[in-house]
């Protein structure tokens, strides 16, 4: 099965909801599988990450009660996901309460284990209800206004679509520096996909800027291999250049696996095909590895995500 994004010519909806398409397998009502190829960007070892943690939350969803939404999710990359082999997802319910849901999911290819999660369901009737306390951090003040329909990053066909909103660098240290980024689905979401696809959305594009913001922060190139340096500069200089190539490629630096990751999401709030600001930051690396949070609003100001991963990264050379 060749990997392949989906594309605007074969997508009557938003692109993301193909992403997050998943096949029942047999009569098991707790595992499922991809139903379009899997993509691996240009460069990278594996598939794209986000695309195993979106369809890890659809998998969830489909096997949580109806009148539960998904508050927070917790997840492991164990490998590097193939995009040559159909991924199974086995849903385990771990628990069902009333006003509370919890589910694990081990995302696997063959006997490879690439994934895993845990996922807290929690009643409709208490996300954004208003009863218990309720705060949040303020928006920032962007660089750059939220951008008008149509304007953004170069035309492409990825499922996302996103714009630099700023990088406070001025700053002596690398915990001081943040990056902001503008970033919204691709094409308006069927009313059919509802507040689930929304929320996959979301959860696909929060993995496409994160572990890249400890590279930036430390000023660190994001190459150190002399291959990769000639491959980007190929792409560069070529007359015609491959632009998804060059932005996935450019969007890489020298990890070799992302471990440890956890968001939770107001799901209420999320309207993943309006643009969405984000902002990273980097409050600890060492030993090999990088931490970063990040924090995600809408456009009209309401914080409806917060992440936070740590990632191995180990540099090959010194910069």
């Amino acid at each position: 099965m060749k990997g392949t994004q989906p594309t605007a010519a074969n997508a009557p909806r938003a692109l993301i909801e193909d992403v997050l398409d998943l096949t029942p397998v047999g009569t098991d009502s707790n595992t499922f599988t991809n139903t379009k190829p899997l993509w691996r960007p240009p460069g990278n070892r594996g598939i794209f990450g986000g695309i195993v943690i979106a369809q890890t939350l659809a998998a969830a969803q489909r096997t949580a009660p109806a009148d539960a939404a998904a508050t927070s999710m917790h997840c492991y990359f164990v490998l590097a996901g193939d995009g040559e082999v159909p991924i199974l997802y086995h849903v385990d319910r771990v628990a069902d309460h009333p006003g509370k849901a919890v589910r694990a999911v081990r995302a696997k290819q063959g006997e490879r284990l690439i994934f895993t999660a845990m996922l807290n369901f929690s009643s409709l009737l208490d996300v954004g209800s208003g009863r218990g306390l309720e705060r949040s951090v303020p928006v920032p003040a962007a660089d750059l206004p939220p951008p008008d329909e149509g304007d953004g990053a170069w035309d492409s066909d990825r499922p996302f679509q996103s714009l630099s909103a700023g990088f406070v660098r001025d700053v002596p240290n690398p915990e001081d520096k943040k990056i902001r980024q503008w970033a919204r689905a691709r094409g308006p979401i069927s009313p059919s996909g509802g507040k689930c696809v929304h929320l996959g959305a979301l959860a696909y594009m929060t993995d496409s800027f994160l572990l890249g913001t400890v590279y930036r922060a430390h000023s660190v190139p994001r190459f150190s291999s002399p291959t990769a340096l000639r491959r980007l500069a190929g792409l560069k200089a070529h007359p015609d250049p491959d632009r998804e190539a060059l932005h996935y490629f450019q969007s890489l630096a020298d990890m070799e696996a992302s471990e440890l990751r956890g968001c939770r999401a107001d799901s209420e709030d999320v309207c993943a095909d309006e643009w969405m600001l984000s902002e990273m930051e980097t409050p600890w690396a060492g030993d090999g590895r990088g931490l970063v949070t990040s924090r995600w609003w809408s456009r009209d100001g309401r914080l409806i995500a917060t992440c936070v991963q740590e990632g191995v990264m180990r540099l090959k050379a010194r910069y």
